[in-house]
């Protein structure tokens, strides 16, 4: 069972607990295409993690799927395959595993441990540990089609898996090969405009960049040219953003779509009744896009036509602030992944109570991804300078009409427009040895023990396309990514039972684990772990854990292209000798050197941005505690509390907050004042070095109860089983840095972090008889706050949402079954939730698709 290395039996409770098992029926019963599905509906699932509704928000990768246990974040999750590490996926230098990687028909269960595991698994195991277990042992041949849309005839999905295994006294082979599709939804076809609030009511609100051209007159007014054919060539008027502004809806997607195909092999071979060799073997390529809007132009670069321009009928030297390029169409982001994964070893036992393992583990993801139709911008000022363009039919280099829509020549387009393609991968490498057995008897049972090693060699590089870096890509500027490090691990754990048929002590056992990791970077860490399993009863047990947990920083963090910029940034030391003598920031600036008189000049200062390689582990420190009761036979119920502190959180700070909360401190007495934030020339105290970069500076608290309900019961004539699932969170608070206000995200919907309702549950009733099983699944999302709406705002609170879902199966013959499932039953629209521009909610949390049906037929031979 996840949680434990020991060879010892393991009394867990299936499916409720601090680990939650959905298994294979429960898996089939979803009708589930992807793994991120099955996991992003657990009630301890929380915050941001990618799903083809919320690909856009993913900043792992477009396209990618991960799993956010806790809300604490996707790289505080550790995901393992059987029981060991996997790659991270996406395109280049990414954090977390993708989930795309793991067919969900290839799983025979998810074991999901709610505690944190560093001392067990290493470090990432902040928040919990998802173990998916494959299918092994397959006789025969298995095949299987699902196929489903939506209520409206959209967001089809579509599977085929194919299974073959042959098991005998000398060892088993499997290899299966699993194919799935999934269409897009149009996002216009859910949200036909984004939504403003605008006297009381909803109305539609749209970008600022618009199609025809909004600039800024050399007298200080806006302006916007033509927006239609209609309109006579060089008209302009005054700007409005109800006039002007552009729906982008039509132009993105609620659903992506994605091609996901898998070839697995899984085998063994006994050498002898004592020792075994194995292996795993899997490919997955992933191919995704999304729908984009047109580009716009003057983000990234300001765009001034002079007065006496030939397209500028205004008389006025104007900056043209914004520019949609509609004449070009929609663009599309593009991904290709692949991932392979290899794991080769030998197990056996020693003994009758000793068992050993070894094993290789190499995982590699190569990835491209890239747009289309974005503009060069060093050709879009080609194109706009008389000296160098010509009108000419032809011409190298075409002259651009931007002001208005419908100016822009095909022969522009074309000279401007490329299609960009970014390259990168990720690369793991591990060595693993353990051992685990009973070390001796004691008067309440044998002492179990597991030690082991792993030596990993982590990796990641992404090369930007050369546009990008160079900074003539209308996107954001990236510099190439590339980094790794090494890490040696020893562990042990001991099982320990202390007492056994006592009163109200049928059994007490104490379990601790100990870890030891050093890294090529960051030197050592220790991490530990101690609880207590005390069986009161049979029907009663009490258990609890205290556990120390680290995250290491991920590729990007440590590597991130690292550049400088001019960014708007306040000085506090400007004038400082004006202040007040007993003001702190006076007392601060005079004695850090700063000249009487100083002033800053300009608004701007030359900071440094990107990766920081200089950056530790995170530390975490974690209990639980709970109780699981069996009142009758039939019945179990358990109850957990969780807390988990997080110490030197990664997190980047503005330099303007840096420099604020260094001389606002007495004595600068803060992180914030080092060397490796800022630094002053002591001639003119000028700053001549101001770091963005993340640093080890925030802190985190969160705390909870997580309660499961498992029932099993007959009722007339049929075999039922009800498994409820329900989590509460009680406080989650951020603290950017030290000293800063903590930031409450309890009960709040976030700009981009996610939701953390308090309270969210999944429930289902399974039922069977003969050949007619069944399952009616409901998963409720409580009320909260959008953390940046006043009260009195619509969308200021999301309602609390309840999803229903029914599922039948019919097993014609021991070999053939077919299963017809509905989602979300009654049709729920999503919540309007202010804080959201894709489709007015957030598409982390709720459901975008609205009705939808699927069904499955299975074969086997």
């Amino acid at each position: 069972m996840t949680g434990s290395r020991i060879n010892l039996k393991q009394s867990q409770i299936s499916g409720v607990g601090p680990v939650t098992v959905i298994d294979s029926d429960a898996i089939q019963r979803s009708g589930a295409v992807s793994a991120e599905t099955l996991l992003q509906r657990l009630p301890a699932s929380a915050g941001t993690a990618g799903n083809q509704t919320s690909a856009y928000w993913t900043g792992n990768g477009y396209g990618t799927t991960q799993v956010n246990l806790r809300g604490l974040g996707i790289n505080r999750t550790l995901v393992l395959l059987n029981g060991r590490r996997v790659v991270n996926g996406g395109t280049g230098a990414n954090s977390s595993v993708d989930l795309n990687m793991i067919p969900v028909a290839l799983i025979e269960r998810v074991e999901v441990l709610k505690d944190g595991a560093s001392a067990i698994y290493g470090a990432d195991a902040v928040a919990g540990v998802v173990n998916i277990i494959t299918k092994k042992n397959l006789k025969g041949l298995e095949a299987a089609v699902r196929y489903g849309e939506t209520s409206r005839g959209d967001g089809d999905e579509s599977a085929v898996d194919l299974a073959w295994g042959i098991t005998s006294a000398q060892g088993s082979l499997m290899t299966a090969i699993n194919y799935s599709q999934s269409g897009d939804v149009n996002m216009a076809s859910r949200a036909p405009c984004g939504l403003a609030e605008a006297n009381g009511q909803l109305v539609c609100s749209g970008s600022s960049a618009t199609i025809g051209g909004r600039a800024r007159l050399a007298d200080g007014r806006r302006v916007n040219f033509r927006q239609s054919l209609d309109s006579p060539a060089g008209f302009y008027e005054t700007y409005s953003a109800a006039k002007h502004n552009y729906n982008g809806n039509p132009s993105l997607n609620a659903v992506n779509p994605i091609k996901r195909l898998g070839l697995s092999t899984f085998g063994t071979l006994n050498l002898s009744d004592k020792t075994q060799l194995f292996t795993e073997l899997l490919f997955s390529r992933r191919e995704s896009s999304q729908l984009a809007t047109p580009g716009s132009l003057g983000v990234y670069r300001p765009i001034n036509i002079a007065a006496d321009h030939p397209t500028n009928p205004t008389g006025q030297a104007l900056v043209l602030e914004r520019r949609r390029l509609e004449e070009a169409g929609v663009r599309d982001f593009f991904q290709e992944s692949n991932i392979f994964r290899a794991v080769a070893g030998a197990k056996g036992s020693l003994g009758e109570n000793w068992d050993w393992s070894v094993a290789l583990n190499w995982g590699r993801n190569t990835g491209t991804d890239g747009s289309t139709k974005v503009a060069n911008l060093d050709r879009v000022e080609q194109t706009l300078d008389r000296t160098r363009c010509s009108t000419a039919a032809n011409a190298a280099i075409p002259c651009g009409n931007y002001l208005g829509y419908g100016n822009l020549t095909p022969e522009v387009l074309r000279y401007i427009l490329t299609t960009t393609r970014d390259t990168g991968g990720n690369d793991q490498k591990s060595m693993s040895a353990s051992i685990s057995g009973q070390l001796f008897e004691l008067p309440a049972g044998p002492v179990g023990f597991a030690s082991g090693l792993e030596i990993r060699k982590e990796g990641g590089w992404r090369d930007p396309d050369n546009l990008t870096v160079i900074g003539a890509a209308n996107t954001n500027r990236q510099d190439p990514i590339s980094g790794e490090y090494t890490a040696r691990e020893v562990f042990a754990e001991l099982s320990v039972p202390l007492l056994e048929r006592k009163p109200l002590i049928q059994s007490l056992t104490l379990n601790t684990a100990a870890r030891y990791s050093d890294y090529s970077l960051f030197g050592s860490k220790s991490t530990y772990k101690m609880g207590l399993d005390w069986q009161v009863v049979p029907s009663l047990k009490l258990r609890s854990n205290v556990s120390s947990a680290f995250r290491v920083p991920n590729i990007p963090e440590l590597y991130g292209g690292v550049s400088e910029g001019n960014l708007t940034t306040t000085d506090p030391c400007s004038g400082w000798s004006a202040l007040p003598t007993t003001s702190v920031v006076s007392q601060n600036c005079q004695a850090a050197g700063v000249p009487a008189g100083f002033r800053q000049l300009g608004n701007t200062i030359l900071t440094t941005v990107g990766g920081n390689p200089k950056l530790e582990p995170e530390d975490a420190k974690t209990l639980t505690a709970g109780i699981v009761w069996s009142p009758i036979r039939p019945l179990t119920l358990t109850l957990d509390y969780y807390r988990i502190k997080i110490s030197n959180a990664i997190q980047s700070v503005a330099g303007s907050t840096k420099l604020a909360t260094c001389y606002n401190t007495p004595g600068r007495a803060h992180i914030f004042c080092n060397a490796s934030s800022f630094t002053r020339n002591p001639a003119t105290g000028e700053i001549d070095f101001l770091s963005s970069q993340p640093v080890n500076a925030a802190d985190e608290r969160i705390s909870g109860i997580d309660l499961g309900v498992l029932y099993d019961f007959s009722v007339a004539g049929w075999n039922a089983s009800l498994g409820t699932e329900l989590s509460h969170l009680k406080n989650y608070e951020v603290r950017p840095f030290p000293g800063a206000a903590a930031i409450d995200y309890t009960g709040k919907i976030t700009g981009g972090r996610g939701s953390y309702t308090q309270w969210r549950s999944l429930s289902t009733l399974t039922m069977a008889k003969g050949l007619w099983s069944g399952s009616y699944t409901v998963q409720y999302i409580g009320s909260a706050d959008d953390i940046n709406a006043a009260p009195t705002d619509i969308g200021a609170r999301a309602p609390a949402m309840t999803y229903h879902s029914v599922q039948a199966k019919y097993a014609v013959n021991k070999s053939f079954d077919i299963a017809l499932g509905i989602d979300n039953l009654f049709d729920k629209k999503p919540p309007f939730i202010k804080s959201y521009t894709d489709a007015n909610t957030d598409t982390m949390t709720y459901d975008l698709l609205g009705r939808r049906w699927h069904v499955r037929a299975g074969y086997r031979w």
